[in-house]
């Protein structure tokens, strides 16, 4: 089984690098990974704001790495400036070492306070992105003997270049109230060129740009007689398209206190993907969630073994003595 997922492996990378188009990881916990998924959410606070965020997809084949993926965010709100600033790490890692991007992204958002209680934010990303083969761990057919042992060199011709270095621009918008917040994200503007090769037809039009369109709504439970509420439940929905591949995620995530939990039901465009459970608790400034994709398609979760991800936030705002003017309903993005 390992040899024929190390081929199939091989093969995806191969094709995304000579035809096929790489797509973008997607975190689970978007919630947990705000930057990720929108520029527009640099500066939801006010103090220092932090993420670190892990993703193990397909992780049922033992020591073998399928899909790995690391991200770490910082952001704040600078109110003199009205203005956020951020700036996010992230690592994809595809076939144990494989196939590697690694990203540093700076990003900058600007606050528009239309009326009391409704606000639009303009969101502008920049990222230095680099692009690693480690083309000696790719396995080919011509290379396997008869009992499934890799045990002859391979007659495929490696590209010119190993390691693809080049700019990626992306902008959002989001718009929010005190209980609905909606929101859309251009990634790869200027479809940059992200091929190993020196010189393909079929790759030169670059990487494909990636919409999202994402909204939510925050209701409060169990409030007093004052409205105050520390318990909340948020439906949401959040729809990805890159290229010919898509996504829909939808669910609801409540907070009980410390305490938190969720569920979702994410949809690929030709089919059903993956159920998804969330549990995690916050205590002071620290927030930690763990989920888990239990995968519905053709893949079962058997072989797969499913998708698992944690995420670790530190919120310095919790130290504020007021937390109640954010008049805004991004609970579950902090």
């Amino acid at each position: 089984m390992l040899r024929q997922i190390l081929l199939f492996i091989s093969f995806y990378i191969f094709f995304s690098i000579n035809e096929v188009k790489a797509q973008d990881p997607v975190f689970t916990q978007f919630y947990a990974a705000p930057l990720q998924l929108n520029p527009a959410f640099a500066g939801n606070t006010y103090a220092p704001f932090i993420t670190v965020n892990y993703r193990n997809q397909w992780s049922g084949f033992n020591s073998f790495k399928t899909y790995v993926t690391y991200a770490a965010s910082f952001s704040q709100f600078i109110e003199g400036m009205n203005s956020g600033i951020g700036l996010m790490v992230q690592s994809d890692d595809a076939g144990d070492g494989i196939y590697k991007n690694t990203t540093v992204s700076a990003i900058y958002s600007y606050k528009v306070q239309v009326n009391r209680d409704f606000a639009i934010k303009f969101g502008i990303e920049g990222s230095a992105v680099q692009n690693t083969l480690n083309w000696n761990k790719l396995v080919f057919p011509d290379q396997i003997d008869p009992t499934g042992e890799v045990n002859f060199p391979t007659n495929e011709i490696a590209p010119d270049n190993l390691t693809k270095s080049y700019l990626d621009l992306s902008t959002g918008i989001l718009a929010y109230s005190k209980q609905f917040y909606g929101g859309i994200t251009i990634k790869h503007l200027n479809t940059p060129d992200e091929s190993l090769f020196a010189i393909n037809s079929n790759i030169n039009s670059g990487l494909p740009v990636r919409l999202s369109i994402h909204g939510g709504a925050q209701f409060p439970l169990f409030g007093d007689n004052k409205g105050n509420s520390n318990s909340f439940i948020s439906p949401n929905i959040m729809f990805v398209k890159q290229g010919d591949f898509g996504q829909v995620n939808a669910g609801t995530y409540f907070g009980f206190g410390a305490f938190f939990a969720g569920a979702w039901y994410r949809h690929a465009f030709s089919n059903g993907d993956a159920a998804i459970g969330l549990v995690g608790f916050q205590k002071g400034v620290m927030k930690f969630g763990y989920s888990y994709d239990f995968t519905v398609s053709g893949l079962s979760t058997g072989v797969t073994g499913g998708t698992h991800e944690f995420s670790f936030i530190i919120n310095l705002d919790q130290n504020r003595p007021r937390r109640t003017d954010y008049n805004d309903c991004f609970e579950i993005f902090r």
